[in-house]
């Protein structure tokens, strides 16, 4: 049986990834320090609880379970943080993962799928994105991304090395049947923190910028459904093992929803009318951030199952009214 390695396999792509995984018949082991991910989370296979800082404790992992292909989902994701803590980030998302890339390379394992960003295009001249747009990250996060991804288009050219890196753009939901779904602490995506103001557990949701140029002034991104996400992680592992070569492609849907959208679906879905406090724009928003997606559905022949906002939300409210109640939060 095929054996993948799922390096922050208990967050939030991640532990729906591992799922997809296991539904697939796949065998995984999931390496994770839990920092940001959840033991309970990980549905399939074994979990290591190490860092990728810890070269010894990931090579003797590696040496194990010897396997077919790697997925790199290990790393911190908050812009504003990496702007503030710049080294934070470099450390764990470039360094760490050199640490990983190297003992892998030990190995010989040679298939190799990276969460990468939409971050790497920084404020994009041409919507929807296309994979060839230039790269120009506007924070230390974005960077980091962009780092690695030339770090593995540098291993492609010399070895029998292959990679896909995969540009996220917004993912959001909740698996359907409710075992897994989005727990950031703390939480900083728009949809979870709309669902915790609907439970009454923040004041309210802000709207940072009301006078964008888009149609009615908020920020439009595209949102996509982490379970179409991690389907696009099962169908990249396929075209490598299948031996395809190593590619860039955007996940998204190629249409996005603003800020008020988003709002206004979720009132809908909840059937509650949750404050919304217009505020000042946040410094680096780009108006509109929206997928070129036609590479990723001609190349892995993906098709997306959830491409609907209202159900987007919907499975994660399911997944939000399930979570204990926290304290009040002021926002």
């Amino acid at each position: 049986m095929t054996k993948v390695l799922v390096t922050g396999g208990a967050g939030y792509v991640g532990s729906h990834t591992v799922k997809a995984l296991g539904n697939n018949g796949y065998t995984v082991l999931v390496y994770d320090n839990l920092s940001h991910g959840h033991r309970d989370a990980v549905l399939h296979g074994n979990l290591v609880v190490g860092d990728l800082a810890d070269t010894a404790l990931l090579d003797r992992a590696v040496q194990e379970f010897k396997p077919d292909a790697v997925m790199h989902f290990a790393a911190f994701i908050e812009v504003g943080e990496s702007v503030k803590e710049p080294v934070k980030y470099y450390q764990n998302n470039v360094a760490s993962t050199i640490n990983l890339l190297h003992v892998l390379t030990t190995h010989r394992v040679k298939n190799f799928i990276f969460s990468s960003s939409a971050a790497v295009y920084g404020n994009p001249g041409k919507v929807p994105i296309p994979e060839w747009e230039s790269i120009k990250p506007i924070n230390p996060y974005g960077h980091s991304k962009a780092f690695i991804e030339k770090v593995l288009h540098d291993m492609s050219t010399i070895s029998e090395f292959r990679s896909i890196s995969l540009r996220y753009f917004n993912a959001a939901g909740a698996d359907p049947a409710g075992q897994i779904g989005e727990r950031h602490e703390p939480e900083s995506h728009l949809i979870p923190l709309i669902l915790k103001a609907a439970k009454g557990e923040r004041e309210n949701v802000k709207i940072y910028g009301s006078d964008y140029p888009t149609p009615d002034g908020t920020c439009i991104r595209d949102y996509i459904h982490v379970e179409d996400l991690a389907e696009v992680h099962v169908l990249s592992l396929k075209y490598l093992l299948d031996g395809g070569d190593s590619d860039i492609f955007n996940c998204g849907y190629g249409h996005g929803s603003s800020v008020r959208e988003v709002v206004d679906t979720a009132r809908k879905v909840t059937g509650i009318n949750f404050s919304a406090q217009e505020t000042e724009r946040r410094t680096g928003d780009p108006p509109i951030l929206v997928a070129d997606s036609v590479r990723l559905k001609q190349h892995l022949m993906w098709k997306p199952m959830y491409d609907d906002l209202e159900y987007i939300i919907k499975t994660a409210w399911g997944w939000e009214k399930l979570q204990k109640k926290n304290k009040y939060v002021s926002s």
